[in-house]
């Protein structure tokens, strides 16, 4: 159970940020994963009143604040207009709509959870983070940076003309998955993004050719085959390594065909 001493609504980033580097303090997101950790909490810090729960759209970027719901994500039309649909895909098989009206995309990226299909799929993206004192930093940067107490002000997605596909494999229809993955073709280059393997989710790009003549069903599998390969998968009370491994050799080369057409 967590233990909060006291609660502040903070009215600026720099108050945010000035309290969040207090090693018991915390800034709070949707609380629904902080609530179910054991922690004594001496402040806990609310973005509520910063205006930072917006989708703005401009002609090149989505810019997303820290406090956007995965539910605002969800049924955001230019969104999953630009993304293919793959932004709803991955949302949409979270829990239950409850809770995606509560969890924030600032909370599910900062996280970076093994199981997160938010991480997976904006892997994909040409896709950015604004840190309040680290600037602006590529998503695939950030996801591998050594965490620290600066603050995630927006997710920053780039409208780069681009085609994704995401998947994922449950073992029923509102459990974490088994495993995820997201495609996409993003400034002519291939994208894959795995996830739940059980760790943070892995960007794969295609640095040896594979799919350098485009999309074909033997290319598919080649490049599922060398992912399979490289990334690293680990067992847990869902699956075996060794079954998320065929996974990703499974749902790659689908969703590969899928974002070719084939």
């Amino acid at each position: 159970m967590i233990t909060i001493q006291k609660y502040i609504r903070v009215q600026s980033l720099e108050e945010a940020w000035e309290l969040n580097q207090k090693k018991n303090n915390r800034i709070l997101g949707g609380m629904l994963w902080l609530k179910m950790g054991r922690a004594n909490v001496n402040t806990a810090i609310d973005l509520c009143d910063l205006g930072l729960e917006k989708i703005e759209e401009s002609d090149d970027a989505f810019s997303i604040g820290t406090s956007v719901t995965l539910r605002q994500l969800e049924m955001h039309k230019g969104l999953n207009t630009y993304t293919c649909g793959a932004v709803r895909e991955a949302l949409s098989s979270i829990v239950g709509v409850q809770f995606r009206n509560m969890a924030t995309i600032g909370g599910s990226i900062w996280g970076r959870f093994g199981f997160s299909d938010v991480l997976t799929v904006f892997l994909t993206m040409d896709c950015y983070v604004e840190l309040y004192k680290g600037g602006i930093v590529p998503l695939p940067d950030f996801a591998v940076m050594k965490r620290d107490r600066d603050l995630l002000v927006r997710l920053i997605v780039k409208k780069t003309p681009a085609k994704f596909v995401y998947t994922s494999m449950r073992n029923q229809r509102t459990d974490f998955p088994v495993l995820a993955c997201g495609v996409g073709y993003v400034n002519d280059e291939y994208r894959v993004s795995v996830g739940a393997r059980p760790g943070q989710a892995m960007l794969l790009r295609d640095t040896d050719g594979i799919l350098a003549n485009g999309i074909s069903l033997s290319a598919s599998d080649a490049f599922a085959a060398f992912a399979a390969e490289a990334i690293p998968t680990g067992s847990n009370v869902r699956a075996s390594a060794a079954y998320r491994t065929h996974l990703i050799r499974v749902l790659v080369s689908r969703a590969l065909t899928e974002l070719g057409g084939l």
